[in-house]
């Protein structure tokens, strides 16, 4: 004999499941009921940009509404982290972003303003980003290995543009393991670092390789080396570090994500859409226009990736020296 006691809680239990299932099968049903706005951590131009602006139209043509871009630069990506932590669940807020606002920042920033992981629904690795050091033409160098001898020659009268973490750590990192100094400049994105660079204003950045190609090809920057795990297929004959013996390397990567609590159907649809889109072939040919290396899963697969980058940051940050800010 089933006891009523346990009859009413198993039935209470039964329909809070129910009720939970049809709430997110209405999310899915329903969503999205008005634009979409995806918040990215970098200004208008850079790299992360471009690509978030190809897939918004990609996913606007999928589920019938409009896709906005949204750009919130500055603060190591925490300006917009904590735009979309503090968004609601609901699917009409994601953010498309990289290892800097959701593995690099909490070794950067001291008073984080969200939880990296805790904060988030992980949707979907998007790709893997190759970074370059790269210097004005008029720069007295054109290998690493001149870059470090001019700097000990000359003490003091070399600087470098970071815009972004990867910049910060990755400057810092060959600094402390070739031994040399050289001033960090730091600015809110990309773009306007290489500006400065451009203009003779800075000598040298860290930078990736999509925001940069096309003024390496034109000449207007020369490639010094790359700080990758491997070649980029756009310039292979960069070496790597390791290649020329120095032991580092480092990758960005693009990656999506919602504010946590997101119904996970609403999850599932936009990483389906992320792995049907990015490996066709128009969006293959703009991924290689940016180098962006294709790294496609599930929304598990991300969040084991991102805890390991996490990890990963924050002991280059430590050994680097580097000191969280703000």
């Amino acid at each position: 004999m089933i006891d009523r006691r346990q009859f009413l809680v198993s039935s209470a239990a039964v329909a809070a499941l129910g009720q939970t299932v049809s709430t997110a099968a209405l999310a899915q049903a329903a969503w999205p009921t008005r634009p979409i706005s995806i918040v990215i951590l970098f200004a208008a131009g850079s790299g992360t940009d471009t690509m978030a602006r190809i897939f918004a139209e990609k996913l606007s043509a999928k589920v019938g509404q409009p896709v906005t871009i949204d750009n919130k630069p500055g603060a190591n990506g925490t300006i917009a982290g904590a735009a979309v932590a503090r968004a609601a669940p609901d699917g009409h807020t994601l953010m498309f972003t990289s290892n800097t606002s959701h593995a690099a920042a909490a070794a950067l920033v001291k008073n984080m303003p969200y939880d990296q992981v805790r904060d988030f629904e992980a949707i979907g690795l998007v790709g893997l980003v190759p970074f370059c050091v790269v210097a004005h033409p008029g720069a007295p160098f054109d290998t690493i290995q001149e870059l470090v001898a001019y700097a000990k020659a000359n003490p003091g009268k070399l600087s470098y543009g970071t815009g972004n973490s990867t910049g910060v750590v990755a400057g810092e990192t060959l600094k402390r393991l070739l031994g040399f100094d050289a001033v960090q400049v730091p600015y809110k994105s990309v773009p306007p670092a290489l500006n400065d660079v451009l203009s003779g204003t800075l000598q040298y950045m860290v930078a990736d390789m999509g925001t940069v190609l096309p003024h390496i090809k034109s000449g207007r920057v020369k490639p010094i080396v790359s700080i990758s795990s491997e070649r980029s297929p756009n310039l292979p004959n960069l070496k790597t570090l390791r290649e020329q013996g120095i032991e580092f390397d480092l990758d960005g990567w693009y990656a999506m994500f919602a504010p946590a609590r997101t119904p996970r159907p609403i999850i599932d649809r936009v990483n389906a859409i992320i792995r049907e889109e990015y490996p066709k072939p128009e969006m293959q040919q703009r991924m290689r226009e940016f180098n962006v290396i294709l790294k496609l899963g599930s929304p598990e697969d991300l969040l084991a990736f991102q805890k390991a980058e996490i990890e990963k940051w924050t002991k280059l940050a430590r050994e680097a020296g580097i000191q969280p800010e703000g």
